[in-house]
């Protein structure tokens, strides 16, 4: 199914969004763990909540997370832990080109079984679940703080580990996120502000009174950029918290230069238009990978010259998205480089295209959310595939619809 964007002049609108799927992965996870897993107040689900949950149902020894990337790395570790059984998790053609050896070597170290049942160093695997009797690891940090988290979750059933941090710390926000959410649930941790070592003890997840899963910050960057694109308009969003876990929270820091005013209000946080500060921008959004395609297409449709670093990450993503951004960026106009395998950058140029071609979307939510957004810029804005939102944002299109977007299939 593909769209045909079309934009108003300003929108006024309340958005009521998705559930983050970063916390209620982690949470389903720790249920789990728990040994009497409860019902959770999941209020808006997504594909890969939904593959999170059905796979820890599951008791099949084939377990597919599709194209789920959280998944494959929180339930290696969680299988890995379930003593006497055995699974083989897989997924999509893109799942296995997304490379998994620095979280099987990690739990190896632990004593895990794991085996490659094709590529090695890729999915899918063989996963024996067993004792692990060794209480201390290494793992480079510098790739993906999902690695990280999957050992931090199942650290506390498994007796404890301390878990050495090599290397760069790549999207520190997420490892916090894990480390708040674990000592929320009970486990006692310690670290320093460095996070280069991790010391997880032995104990029992213990879920709290409340288990309401706040709204998504990541979904929230999309509405951050329109405000930014369609001056005079007014957002509101729901559900989110000042004091969020979030590391895409760190958005409201880009305010000044997307030129958006935010506001907590009774209703939630709504956003206004404010004048964006003049000159370059030169940003690390290490920390904050999802929101990178959001914020590097509302620049350029703005048509602010900016360096963005922090980027590696982008390329083992669902795609690689430097390399599908820098295509269909061209498509209306855009040059997008990337001069450093860790960075990408624009010069404020714009070439007129006539009649842009179709935006692939490359099966990434995120390449369909923000390229739909050039339709504030550019007529007849054609996204393929459009219903690939569906894994972390299943209502994009209609919250689009009755924001005064027309999105009609094609």
């Amino acid at each position: 199914m593909d769209h045909k964007i079309t934009a108003p002049a300003s929108i006024s609108t309340t958005v009521a969004l998705p559930t983050s799927k970063s916390l209620a992965t982690r949470m389903l996870i720790i249920n789990a763990l728990t040994g009497n897993p409860q019902p959770l107040r999941i209020d808006d689900t997504c594909d890969d909540i939904d593959i999170m949950r059905a796979a820890l149902a599951s008791t099949s020894s084939d377990i597919n997370v599709g194209a789920a990337g959280t998944a494959m790395r929180f339930l290696t570790a969680y299988f890995a832990t379930r003593e006497g059984r055995t699974v083989t998790i897989d997924g999509t053609a893109r799942m296995r080109q997304r490379p998994i050896a620095h979280l099987v070597d990690a739990l190896r170290q632990r004593g895990a079984s794991i085996e490659y049942v094709m590529e090695e160093g890729y999915p899918p695997l063989r996963v024996t679940g067993r004792n692990l009797d060794k209480h201390e690891v290494a793992i480079d940090g510098s790739l993906s703080s999902q690695y990280i988290t999957a050992l931090l979750l199942t650290a506390p059933v498994t007796g404890g580990c301390t878990i050495n941090l090599l290397g760069n710390i790549s999207s520190r926000p997420y490892i916090e996120m894990t480390l708040g959410l674990m000592r929320r649930c009970g486990i006692n941790i310690d670290c320093d502000s460095t996070l280069r070592t991790i010391t997880v003890h032995e104990g029992c997840y213990t879920l709290p009174a409340s288990t309401t899963i706040e709204t998504d910050w990541s979904a929230a960057s999309y509405w951050f950029a329109m405000q930014a694109l369609m001056p005079g308009s007014q957002v509101t969003l729901t559900g989110l918290t000042a004091d969020s876990l979030q590391g895409d929270s760190g958005i409201m820091k880009m305010c000044g230069f997307l030129g958006v005013d935010a506001t907590w209000t009774q209703q939630g946080l709504t956003l206004t238009t404010a004048t964006p500060a003049e000159g370059d921008i030169n940003i690390d959004m290490e920390s904050m990978p999802d929101i990178i395609p959001t914020i590097a297409v509302a620049l350029c449709l703005m048509r602010k010259p900016f360096t963005i670093n922090g980027v590696k990450t982008l390329r083992i993503k669902e795609s690689d998205r430097v390399a599908a951004l820098q295509a269909e960026l061209a498509k209306v106009g855009y040059t997008l480089l990337s001069p450093t395998p860790n960075s990408i950058t624009y010069d404020g140029n714009h070439t007129q295209v006539d009649a842009p071609q179709p935006i692939a979307t490359y099966k990434d939510h995120r390449i369909a959310m923000a390229m739909a957004m050039a339709s504030t810029r550019h007529r007849g804005i054609i996204i393929t595939d459009a219903a690939v939102v569906t894994k972390s944002y299943p209502h994009y299109w209609q919250h689009l619809a009755a924001a005064g977007f027309k999105p009609s299939e094609c």
